[in-house]
């Protein structure tokens, strides 16, 4: 069993897959009780280990939505951003309401549920908000331009936020996952017109992108780093998933930035 040193209750964004899903199991096998939304979700209650998982149907654009889930929750000390969408194509030519739509859910997503549930979180001595971010919000990848956007400012979004908050007891960490294997591959959405001048350039990159997720760590490891973060009364701001990662954090404060984009543009 974790130490629940912010209360028991869980609010886990994107729970029906991949990463949030795993989350909001390991959290309810260890007692928490876990309130689980996504848009594609099957409402119902899984009693899991020593705790319990609630499902619930709601959209994190949709404020509507997002208020009938606060109505249903008494009390809440963590809250958990997985929900995620992808756009992969080049910076120059993904249409701009594309590009809206994923900082909708990305970035405004978790501002939204924010501003709907903070007055819950602050009741508590202390509570805890987690966001799950990426590598690419400090390695922008190629032909991922939009989503490394998204990532970079919800990082920017959340370190303020954990300065600002710190006074009401509210901490707040960023995980920082590399490659993983989850449903989030095949969901990506690719912008990538015939007549392109990126095409090769840009299917060549996804290729490879796609390889290495789907041969990447198992979201275990990123659900495991939220447990763990949630028992800490001061995690780090951020933490990189797998060493290999957290060596390629260390490595970027000491290489030029020209190289950096080297070696980039040779694996992309």
């Amino acid at each position: 069993m974790a130490k629940q040193i912010y209360g028991k209750n869980v609010l886990i964004t994107g729970a029906s897959s991949g990463i949030g899903r795993e989350t909001a199991m390991l959290f309810a096998r260890n007692g928490y009780t876990v309130y689980g939304i996504s848009r594609s979700i099957e409402e119902k209650e899984e009693k899991t280990g020593s705790g319990k998982l609630i499902q619930i149907k709601a959209d994190v654009t949709d404020r509507d939505s997002l208020i009938a889930v606060k109505e249903r929750i008494p009390s809440l000390s963590i809250i958990i951003h997985a929900a995620g969408y992808g756009i992969a194509g080049s910076a120059e030519e993904v249409p701009v309401e594309l590009a809206r739509k994923e900082m909708d859910v990305n970035y405004f997503g978790p501002m939204l549920v924010n501003s709907i549930f903070l007055p819950l979180l602050r009741e508590n001595e202390r509570s805890l908000i987690i966001f799950v971010s990426s590598i690419a919000a400090r390695v922008p990848i190629p032909f991922q331009s939009h989503y490394s956007s998204s990532k970079y400012a919800l990082e920017a979004y959340a370190e303020a936020l954990r300065m600002e908050g710190r006074k009401h007891g509210i901490m707040t960490v960023l995980l920082e996952p590399g490659d993983t294997k989850t449903g989030f591959t095949s969901k990506r959405q690719k912008y990538i017109p015939e007549n392109s001048v990126y095409r090769d350039e840009a299917e060549k990159a996804i290729r490879k992108m796609e390889m290495d997720e789907q041969n990447g760590k198992s979201p275990v490891m990123v659900a495991e780093a939220a447990l763990k973060a949630a028992s800490r009364k001061n995690p780090p701001v951020r933490k990189p998933i797998g060493m290999e990662y957290s060596v390629l954090m260390l490595l970027l404060r000491i290489l030029p930035q020209k190289a950096v984009h080297m070696i980039l543009g040779k694996m992309y």
